[in-house]
């Protein structure tokens, strides 16, 4: 099981080290608040994008991490040291050692919260699970990377017919994380805690020093940390109208939600939007100081982003920067225009050269699934069943804008929107406007996608529900800077209102949400969870480093909201040759079709109604290595591959488990 210990020092060294290369960059780039709290995403973004390609040619290993991170402090701190700071000379807030200390202290604290979820939770009952810990499955995604290096191969599928194992995924957020594992010595598991809370005190530092340059007020820093514990209203509702009264009017909950909910469970998709806003902080200030430095670090954070969240560094990006490219042209002097111009396409080209991989996997991913196109036009869904469906998709599209984003974003939504439009009207009211307008600009692309836009990928929309993200952190920013900056004292009055009534309304679901976080939900299989590292450290005695195993899809399935098999994915340190479906569709490039009868066929097999074919092609159809098989499956008592010729039973513990390995 992962232990706090080890999640605290994976944290803590990813803090420094991202930091102290992030504002050693930034420093020469941004003015000082901004590199300050930019410094740490800045820092992420530029080791990781440059790291990728530098370690798949010449190998994925604790020394040549640990050289590169030699590297990099080197160059920091001759950086640091010897070269002068280049920022521009915006008007900003006298920031003491006392206030950063203090600033980075109450975002520690809070980034604790996400990080919460997805630690082990011990009972007299065994170990359960709290929600969140579903969407990181992708915890095999680490340990994938650790044990066979890069390419990562795909944890989850090994077909002939699927790229033979090859992982199509914006995966670069967890090889982050495998960075930090392999010198650390520590489990994807612990790396996956520490990173998520690294996350979320990266985009909390960020926003904080947007709310403090918006205003030039330094106490607007801890109103960010104080709107981003908003939650929604829906539990308030609750009390009110009851789940019953409200469920038929509006949508259930679906994963359109803020800051808090969304660090815990997508912190790859959080940190892509943290990306996206400093890259726009970054073209702002290039067209005011065509520099070198700026095109390189652009490049390099456009990539990253890209390489975590296709949703929101791909599409949501490339949206909002074509729509700032008028804004930003205009501003730029005409005698530099052309450099200028040029040195955004070479920004571009580099970021491409880079993402390319992730890019064409994307594309045969695609292709791959069939049907129709990856993005197509729909309104986001928010009325429920009480409408009729002609209606319901005509309301809808005032609905989202009036009912649902004041609903999941009470605190931000309202009081950020007004402080926004407020504040870029007034161009005396903040230090940079240019910058200032292509983060509204972001804030309305993000907005717009997840109204307008939906992916077809898999079952949810995940283009709508992580395309808000960026807009929901710009406006937290503009909330807090708006509440002690806005140009008149009427507006600064009703946006504290909106913000801190919003707050105050969507406490007791945040409320729930931290305690949900932290107490986790007791399940039957708690007891049998307890046990299963003694089970995978067996598997792991018969299975190599680059075997692939196959267990029951449903183990444990009541451990996880939806039936995953989060027993493999935290604790086997072994791929899968088929992890079950509701892995299978982010990392599947297979037709959904396809993709259900292999789970069909997997389920059937594991509850002891196999035909002599099947056991015959999970060793040559799907190259499983080695069967897993407990009490709480039906092949127990009726064990197909006890029968095969193409396993032989290397290990059986009474009444815990047997293992069989393929028969050479």
């Amino acid at each position: 099981m992962a232990t706090p210990i080890n999640a605290v020092l994976c944290a803590l060294v990813g803090a420094a080290f991202w930091s102290v290369l992030g504002f050693a960059i930034a420093r020469h780039l941004l003015p000082r608040v901004l590199a300050l709290g930019a410094a740490p995403v800045i820092g992420w973004a530029v080791v990781s994008a440059a790291s990728l390609p530098i370690l798949s040619v010449f190998g994925f290993s604790a020394l040549a991490v640990v050289r590169l991170a030699v590297l990099g402090l080197i160059l920091a701190g001759a950086a640091l040291l010897w070269l002068p700071a280049l920022a521009p000379p915006d008007p900003q807030p006298e920031v003491t050692p006392g206030w950063i200390a203090a600033a980075a202290t109450t975002a520690a604290i809070l980034a604790v919260a996400p990080a919460l979820a997805l630690l082990p939770k011990y009972s007299d009952a065994g170990v359960h699970l709290a929600a969140p810990i579903f969407d990181h499955s992708k915890i095999a995604i680490i340990d994938a990377m650790t044990r066979q290096g890069l390419p990562p191969v795909n944890p989850v599928l090994a077909q002939p017919d699927a790229a033979a194992g090859h992982l199509v995924y914006y995966y670069l957020w967890h090889f982050s994380a495998a960075m930090l594992a392999l010198p650390l010595h520590i489990i994807g598991w612990e790396a996956d805690i520490g990173l998520t809370w690294f996350t979320a005190f990266a985009s909390l530092t960020l926003m904080m020093a947007l709310a403090v340059w918006l205003s030039r007020r330094a106490g607007a820093a801890i109103v960010v940390v104080a709107l981003a514990a908003s939650a929604s209203l829906r539990e308030v509702l609750y009390l009110f109208f009851g789940n019953y009264e409200l469920e038929p009017f509006l949508q259930r909950p679906n994963g359109f939600a803020g800051w808090l909910f969304q660090s815990a469970w997508v912190p790859q998709h959080l940190m892509a939007a943290s990306g996206v806003i400093a890259s726009m902080l970054l073209l702002g200030y290039y067209a005011q100081r065509p520099k070198l430095g700026y095109v390189l670090t652009l490049a390099l954070v456009v990539a990253a982003s890209f390489e975590s969240s296709a949703f929101v560094g791909g599409v949501t990006f490339a949206v909002a920067a074509l729509a700032s490219a008028p804004l930003l042209l205009g501003v730029i002097e005409r005698k530099r225009r052309v450099i200028a111009i040029l040195g955004l396409a070479f920004a571009g080209a580099v970021a491409l050269g880079l993402a390319t991989p992730f890019i064409r996997d994307q594309f045969a991913f695609i292709a791959a699934r069939g049907g129709a196109g990856a993005i197509g036009i729909h309104p986001f869904d928010v009325l429920g069943e009480m409408f009729p469906q002609p209606l319901r998709r005509i309301l809808d599209l005032p609905a989202f804008w009036l009912i649902l984003l004041p609903l999941e974003f009470p605190a931000s939504f309202i009081a950020g929107a007004i402080a926004l439009v407020a504040m870029l009207g007034t161009r005396a009211a903040i230090p940079e406007w240019t910058a200032a307008r292509v983060l509204g600009v972001l804030a309305g692309a993000g907005l717009a996608i997840s109204w307008l836009l939906v992916s077809r990928f898999g079952d949810n929309n995940d283009l709508g529900l992580r395309a808000v993200l960026p807009a929901a952190m710009i406006l937290i920013a503009f909330a807090a800077a708006g509440t002690l900056a806005a140009p008149q004292r009427g507006l600064r009055a009703a946006i504290a209102v909106f913000a801190f009534g919003g707050l105050a309304l969507s406490l007791p679901d945040a409320a729930m949400m931290v305690s949900d976080n932290w107490r986790g939900s007791a399940t039957a299989d708690e007891a049998v969870f307890a046990q299963t590292p003694e089970l995978w450290a067996a598997v792991r005695r018969h299975a190599p480093a680059g075997a692939r195993v196959a267990n029951n899809p449903l183990f444990l399935a009541d451990l996880t909201l939806w039936p995953a098999n989060i027993s493999w994915a935290l604790l086997a340190d072994r791929s899968s040759c088929f992890a079950g479906r509701e892995l299978a569709i982010p990392f599947a490039a297979l037709p959904p079709e396809r993709r259900d009868a292999i789970n069909d066929q997997f389920i059937r097999v594991f509850a002891g109604q196999a035909t002599p074919a099947d056991v015959g092609e999970f060793a040559t159809k799907y190259g499983c290595d080695v069967i897993v098989v407990v009490p709480q499956d039906g092949a127990w008592a009726n064990d197909p591959f006890a029968m095969s010729g193409a396993y032989r039973l290397a290990e059986s513990r009474e009444d815990r488990w047997r293992i069989y390995v393929r028969a050479r």
